[in-house]
């Protein structure tokens, strides 16, 4: 009698037992300094007299998170000293109510809603220039959403910040360009 009834119940609404669950649109990064995988710009290069940092944002984090990171890195150059690429870019606890990074951060080590930048390549705070010579380099810029804020100050190395997160990444996504002089 019961298995009829679960029966009856199932033919009556198939939409139910045929349906799958909605899957959470994925966390995504963009600028509108250069699209996805397109070229570079100068003028986010060490060929512009004044450069700047490039504008990133993004879009659908988990609810969950409590701040976000970037690294922005040339996946291109040649390991050195210790480090797997040249690192251009470090930013980290980035507020959960922040979802976009204006064109032209400034290198302070504390931004005014509480975001760190931490060391680039050149073990200096804030944004590094890019400066590929010779062929296109690929930079990735990742963004990270994480669970917790970390206890990081601006001396933090990218290897500081990636233990750090270590256990605490519930999301993230990358955007690519190319450059070079």
């Amino acid at each position: 009698m019961k298995i009829a009834a679960i029966a009856l119940l199932l033919l009556a609404v198939p939409a139910l037992a045929q349906t799958p669950a909605p899957q959470p649109t994925p966390m995504t990064l963009s600028s509108t300094s250069f699209t996805d995988g397109g070229v570079i710009p100068d003028k986010y290069s060490m060929l512009a007299t004044a450069p700047v940092s490039p504008a990133f944002s993004w879009a659908n984090a988990p609810a969950a998170t409590a701040s976000f990171t970037i690294i922005l890195h040339d996946v291109d150059s040649l390991p050195r000293k210790g480090f797997p690429d040249n690192l251009h870019w470090l930013i980290f606890n980035i507020p959960a109510t922040v979802t976009a990074l204006a064109e032209g951060v400034a290198a302070d080590p504390q931004l005014p809603d509480g975001a760190i930048q931490g060391l680039n390549g050149s073990r200096k705070v804030g944004y590094l220039p890019l400066g590929a010579r010779i062929v296109y380099h690929h930079y990735v810029a990742e963004l990270f959403a994480l669970d917790t804020r970390l206890t990081l100050g601006p001396d933090a190395t990218r290897a500081d910040v990636l233990a750090a997160m270590d256990g605490h990444v519930i999301a993230k996504t990358a955007y690519e360009g190319r450059f070079h002089r």
